[in-house]
């Protein structure tokens, strides 16, 4: 079991996830304006209460059978996985780090916003790295990018304005920042990437090496 979950690339998955909540945590508490899918968490928080970490589970569970409506397969259930790491980390660092961040100034909450862009670009491109099923949202750029055959900057930018449109219907926290992590945030990724994505494949090869000697 524990070398299927090494092949799998465990360690990039949780690693990854770990990275990227905190820089959602980050944006959120910058109050300029999150991610477009994570300002429709907060959104649904103001408008119907329970965690912006619930409601990643519960937006996450229904984005997985839209996107297997999209690619005609079945469900991912194992994204459900996902998401609710991906909630529970978003809840553990708005809880910790509302006690260590309190930017006063508009110096202090840009910091942290660009702090959060480079958080979440590494911490999505590494636990894409992994064979375990990816958060919704980052499925849901992907399949746009195969459908489309645009690269990962467009089609995050083109499921990011859907977003917006949805979180704006629910007094989401959209200002300046989404429009800056809606532009930047595929730019982040695509450069992190490749460079994860090569550690992947020296690390498979590796592990090859050791079950054939």
């Amino acid at each position: 079991m524990q070398t299927r979950l090494k092949q799998a690339g465990i360690g990039f998955y949780l690693s990854g996830l770990l990275i990227l909540t905190s820089g959602i945590a980050l944006s959120i508490i910058a109050t300029l304006g999150t991610s477009p899918f994570d300002a429709l968490l907060v959104g649904l928080h103001r408008t119907f209460g329970l965690t912006v970490g619930s409601w990643e589970i519960v937006v996450g569970g229904t984005m997985v059978f839209c996107n297997a409506i999209a690619e005609r397969k079945r469900p991912e259930y194992f994204a459900l996985i996902t998401s609710i790491i991906t909630g529970i980390g978003i809840d553990f660092w708005l809880f910790v780090i509302r006690h260590i961040f309190i930017p006063e100034t508009w110096v202090g909450y840009w910091l942290l916003l660009i702090l959060s862009l480079l958080l979440c670009g590494l911490g999505i491109a590494i636990y894409l790295q992994s064979r375990i099923a990816p958060n919704p949202t980052d499925r849901s750029m992907l399949i746009v990018s195969k459908l489309t055959g645009f690269n990962l900057t467009y089609s995050r930018a083109l499921v990011n304005g859907v977003l917006v449109i949805i979180a704006f219907q629910f007094n989401g926290a959209i200002g300046i920042g989404t429009l800056v992590i809606a532009i930047l945030s595929g730019s982040f990724i695509s450069i992190f990437f490749p460079f994860f994505q090569k550690l992947r494949e020296s690390s498979s090869i590796k592990q090859k090496r050791k079950r054939l000697a």
